[in-house]
């Protein structure tokens, strides 16, 4: 097996070999370059000047049927894709992916205009030129990258990059005195038309940094940019901090709102809570209460009950009148010991005792 560096050096290196013009065999296996299709590549797209080209065989473009059709492995349909590529996006992205899956077997080309070039005729760049060959250079979709690529596309140019089809968006470009810098690849047949996303531009981007201008100057010098560095000045940056200070107040006020808010709303619960208890309990004592209290309660037959008892214990039942009769003795008289006299009695009664003949003695006493 070979290594990596010659399988690379093989995908940048046309073949010699082959019976068709453009050096395709119908013995030919999958070439090297093929492997760039699968996912999770490892390495960045080379450079034009990096990848190595037969001229000594003829190049015959292949038509637009026949690119549908599909073609060898070994011969790609080379497509062509050019633009600035500021602030690499999904947009720029998606642009490639479509020209990518154009045909079944695309080798996609793109060229980026370096700076000079994007200055005069579009206006200046947030990223160098450098910056904007590295991001084409990992984007996946992409075989080869052309570094200071033209404005306006060449017959020269696109033979000496062999390429078949230039894709770009359907609009036209109106740009370096011409109303579309690619009316004449539309007219050879050469276009094949992308489609444009809508909603994500560079000047897209541009315009939200413009219009939230406040706040990216102070975010970056809360990160510790100065304000040289981000062209503010000194009255400026006070303003910003002062601004950012007070931003902080709001957000611990609007912090412990909600902290408190949250702390009513749980006591609200809280006290919903206690009061359905609190009701249950009370519904429950008053049952109970009810229960003892009320007039077919526990307590009452409890009364009626003692009640009885206490008037049977107090007058008990009396004996049946067929029930036979004790003849009582008569109790004695009482008397004073050692005396036969009746015992002296008040003033009142003495006239009463005194007029009496006789006294109530026992027998013993007569004895």
């Amino acid at each position: 097996m070979e290594p990596p560096t010659s399988s690379r050096l093989n995908s940048r290196k046309r073949r010699k070999d082959g019976s068709g013009p453009n050096g395709a065999t119908e013995l030919d296996g999958i070439p090297p370059k093929m492997s760039r299709r699968s996912f999770g590549l490892r390495e960045p797209a080379p450079f034009s000047d990096e990848v190595e080209i037969d001229y000594s065989k003829p190049y015959v473009r292949v038509t637009y049927e026949e690119a549908m059709r599909g073609t060898p492995l070994d011969r790609p349909v080379r497509v062509y894709a050019d633009g600035i590529f500021d602030l690499f996006h999904s947009g720029h992205a998606r642009a490639l992916m479509q020209a990518k899956n154009l045909f079944p077997n695309t080798y996609l080309i793109v060229g980026v205009c370096s700076d000079e070039l994007t200055h005069n005729f579009k206006g200046f760049t947030v990223m160098n030129e450098n910056e904007r060959y590295d991001a084409v250079q990992h984007c996946r979709y992409v075989d080869e990258v052309v570094r200071n690529a033209p404005w306006t596309l060449t017959p020269e140019f696109l033979a000496e990059h062999r390429i078949d089809f230039v894709a770009h968006d359907d609009i036209p470009y109106s740009s370096a005195g011409s109303d579309d810098v690619y009316k004449h690849i539309k007219e050879a047949g050469m276009f094949a038309p992308t489609q444009r996303t809508e909603g994500i531009s560079t000047s897209d981007i541009i315009t939200r940094i413009v219009r939230d201008y406040d706040v990216y100057a102070r975010r970056n010098l809360q990160r510790g940019y100065t304000a040289k560095e981000l062209n503010v000045s000194f009255i400026n940056e006070k303003k910003y901090h002062l601004q950012e200070r007070v931003d902080k107040v709001k957000k611990r006020v609007k912090d412990v709102e909600e902290k408190s808010k949250e702390f009513v709303q749980k006591v609200e619960e809280k006290s919903i809570d206690l009061i359905q208890k609190w009701e249950e309990k009370s519904r429950e004592f008053i049952g109970n209460f009810l229960e003892m209290f009320g007039p077919e309660g526990a307590l009452k037959h409890m009364l009626k009950e003692g009640k009885g008892r206490m008037l049977q214990a107090i007058s008990p039942k009396q004996s049946p009148s067929s029930s036979p009769t004790h003849d009582r003795s008569p109790s004695p008289s009482f008397r004073w010991p050692f005396s036969t006299k009746t015992p002296p009695s008040s003033p009142a009664n003495r006239s009463r005792n005194e007029s009496a003949v006789t006294y109530d003695i026992s027998e013993d006493e007569e004895d």
